[in-house]
This record gives C-alpha cells, sequence and structure tokens, in this order.
C-alpha cells in the first residue's frame, strides 16, 4: 500500500514539474501523419508550436497542456512529457553551431485550399487522402471559386491531378467513350461557356494565370502528377493553340513548338510537347516509363540534408525519418534535371536516371512546391482503382513530404516579423 501512495505521489510530482510535450518524428513515432495533424490542431487552438528541424526527424515541441495531451492519446501519435529542464537543454543543444538543428517557430495555422472538381473522379487524390487522415481541414474550389476572387482567403493551395492544357489528360485514346470522361468534358465544357469562353483550354489559362497571381503574392502552391507540368506548359502556352480538333474542335498551331514561352512558367524550360493527341504525355519534361527503366523493387529517390540554419525553407520541406524514399509512378512521374530552369531547389532526386522528384522555387512574394507521382503508398495507381487506406502506411516518409508542405506557410508568418 505504502508502495502504491509512493508511486502516485512520484507520478503528481513528475507531471507537476512537466512543462513541455516532445512529439518524436524519428523511428519512434507510432504515427507520423497524424503528428502533423496535431501540430495544425494546436495552431488553430492558438498556441505556438516549435519545429525542431532535423532532430530527431523533425520533431514537434510545444507547452504541456492537458488537452493536447489528450488529443496525442486519442489520435495515437507518440509523445513525452519533459520538464523545463530538459526542454531547455533539448533548445541548447539545437542551437549549438557544431550540429545541423534549428527550430522554427509555427505560429499560425494556414488556411488550406484543394483545387478539384465538386463531382467524383475516377482516382484518389494523395493531399486529399493524406489531410483527411491526420485530420486537417481544407475547402475544395474549383474554377467558380478562382475566377471569381477566392484565393486570397488562403494561404496555401494544392493542384488535384489536373490537366490545365484543356486536354482532359490525353485520355481520349483510352477512355473517351467512358462514363466519367463524357461526363467530364461535359462539366468543363459548360464551365468555359459560363466564363466566356469558347474553349476549356481557355479557361484553364486563365485559372493557371489566377493561381500565378496567387503565388507571386504571397501564397504557397503544392501541386504533384499531372497539375506540375502541365500548369507550367500551360502557362508557356498563353495565346497558343496546342489542343487537337478531339479536345476544343479545331486543328493545334502547328508553330506552337515555337512560340512557347518558358519565360511564363515556373519551373520548367525548353520543353518539348508531345504533338500526338493520342499519347498519354504531355511532354519531355516527364521521365516516363519507358524511359526510366525503373522496377518497383529498385526504383527509390533520395531526398537532400540542407542547412537548418542558412537553408530553413528546404530543411522544413524535407524534414523526415528516413533520406531515401521509395519511387512511385504518375501521369507525370517525375522531372528529367535538365528541363528545369536553374534558379529550382532540387530537393529530392533518382541520380541514376537524372530524375528530379520533388523541387521547389520563389516566385514573387510566394512560394511553389511540384511532386512527382501520383500516390506514395502505390505504385502504379490505376484509374477507378481504390484509394489507399493509410490506416497501413501511418510512418510513410512519402507522404510526409506532402504534409511538410502544409506546416510551411505558418513558419514564414514568423519570418516575415523578424
Amino acid at each position: 500500500m505504502r508502495f502504491a501512495v509512493l508511486l502516485v505521489i512520484l507520478l503528481v510530482a513528475k507531471i507537476a514539474c512537466a512543462n513541455s510535450i516532445l512529439i518524436p518524428m524519428d523511428g519512434k513515432q507510432a504515427n507520423h501523419l497524424k503528428a502533423y495533424g496535431i501540430a495544425y490542431w494546436v495552431l488553430k487552438n492558438d498556441i505556438e508550436v516549435d519545429w525542431l528541424l532535423n532532430f530527431r526527424g523533425g520533431s514537434f515541441m510545444v507547452r504541456h497542456h492537458p488537452a493536447i495531451q489528450n488529443e496525442l492519446v486519442v489520435r495515437g501519435v507518440s509523445f513525452e512529457v519533459i520538464s523545463d529542464a530538459e526542454a531547455n537543454h533539448i533548445l541548447t543543444e539545437i542551437a549549438s553551431p557544431a550540429v545541423n538543428y534549428d527550430v522554427m517557430k509555427l505560429e499560425k495555422y494556414p488556411r488550406i485550399a484543394v483545387y478539384s472538381p465538386k463531382s467524383k473522379q475516377p482516382w484518389d487524390d494523395a493531399v486529399t487522402l493524406v489531410l483527411t487522415y491526420a485530420e486537417i481541414p481544407y475547402d475544395i474550389i474549383f474554377d467558380d471559386e478562382v475566377m471569381n476572387g477566392t484565393l486570397p482567403k488562403y494561404d496555401w493551395l494544392h493542384l488535384h491531378h489536373e490537366d490545365f492544357t484543356g486536354q482532359y489528360g490525353k485520355f481520349y485514346s483510352q477512355f473517351s467513350n467512358m462514363p466519367w470522361y463524357v461526363e467530364q468534358v461535359k462539366e468543363s465544357e459548360d464551365m468555359a461557356r459560363k466564363h466566356g469562353f469558347h474553349k476549356v483550354s481557355q479557361l484553364k489559362l486563365a485559372v493557371s494565370k489566377k493561381i500565378k497571381e496567387f503565388v507571386a503574392g504571397g501564397g504557397f502552391l503544392f501541386a504533384m502528377c499531372s497539375a506540375t507540368d502541365s500548369f507550367d506548359i500551360a502557362l508557356a502556352a498563353d495565346g497558343v493553340d496546342i489542343c487537337e480538333k478531339m479536345y476544343d474542335g479545331d486543328p493545334a498551331d502547328p508553330q506552337a513548338q515555337e512560340k512557347l514561352n518558358y519565360e511564363n512558367s515556373l519551373a520548367f524550360t525548353d520543353f518539348r510537347l508531345v504533338r500526338d493527341p493520342y499519347q498519354y504525355e504531355f511532354s519531355d519534361i516527364d521521365n516516363n516509363p519507358q524511359e526510366r527503366g525503373m522496377r518497383q523493387d529498385n526504383d527509390y529517390f533520395s531526398i537532400f540534408e540542407f542547412s537548418a540554419k542558412w537553408d530553413p525553407i528546404p530543411t522544413m520541406l524535407t524534414q523526415n525519418h528516413t533520406r531515401v524514399i521509395s519511387g512511385f509512378f504518375g501521369q507525370t512521374t517525375g522531372f528529367k534535371k535538365q528541363l528545369i530552369k536553374p534558379d529550382v531547389v532540387l530537393m529530392g532526386e533518382n541520380k541514376e536516371i537524372k530524375e528530379a522528384k520533388y523541387i521547389h522555387g520563389v516566385m514573387g512574394k510566394g512560394f511553389w512546391t511540384f511532386y512527382g507521382g501520383h500516390d506514395p503508398e502505390d505504385y502504379q495507381h490505376q484509374v477507378n482503382e481504390e484509394p489507399t487506406d493509410l490506416n497501413q502506411h501511418p510512418n510513410s516518409p512519402g507522404y510526409r513530404l506532402i504534409l511538410n508542405n502544409i506546416l510551411f506557410p505558418a513558419a514564414k508568418k514568423k519570418k516575415q516579423k523578424t
């Protein structure tokens, strides 16, 4: 009995002097993905979060609150309750110039929008899957909202698996008779007419330019798969018809390639269009499966390690518990390095095949990140395939890269004040 009483006294004393919660993001974390959701939830409750860059996989530290501890337990996220002395020891260690660590203050939760059709699509989207799993709220917006000036309401925008060139993903040869494709064409043409355009490509260009303005004004853009290269191609093809008759009712400009303006694009330059309307490819930006020559068992990419104290932005975006990540396909799987603009930061690549997988850049006051591939935990996702169940992948390093981008805007607001 006396032992039990002593144990309770010691436990109460430990909690009383425990003033911080450490959320480790190394191999000891049971659920890395939901840990980001916790960080977002804490920010939404007006509590600051310390993001410990490169420390134990990019761990989080917050002041101890019973409500936070309870939420961690409910969501199944690993944590350690530590004293002020222990927290100060960690911060002192991180501050040492001898280690590649730093602390990034996260202050304000970012408002998130996902650019996606309101109707159901025959494929999943990795970002909406992981946001839902991590319990991070977001709004779905599409052409109406973008054209009506909604973007400034948000800090962070994700481009869903989308074709901004007006060619409906170049699915014509395989899926032109499928009900979902026919419905997509009808919806897109109706939307274009609604906003005063004769062609879907003209609407998508207008949308692309508004998104570019959003970034230049200080927004954060994240895109995956075909939304990466098709977005840049649409911008470069401003005023040029690159769509063949089955897509917009008239032939493409035979001089379209020569008329591209690469200064308009964010990431890519000197690329060549794939003019065949029946080929499932937009341009030579993408490393397609035939060129890559990789198999699932040997397909990997590595993320770079940046200086936390001198390069905090790419450091934040590459936080992970591993530096080697399994590759995965998409309509746009990866980017040929020789077609990437020189001012773009390469954050992840497959050196063997000279393929960039994860890139980042600055546009005006804002930032953008492109991530090749469709689903980090589904090597070759097919149309109409069941969505990935993230309950089976709570520690996915590929999905962690997506969530790093979610928290990035929260850090920027702090840096602007310093």
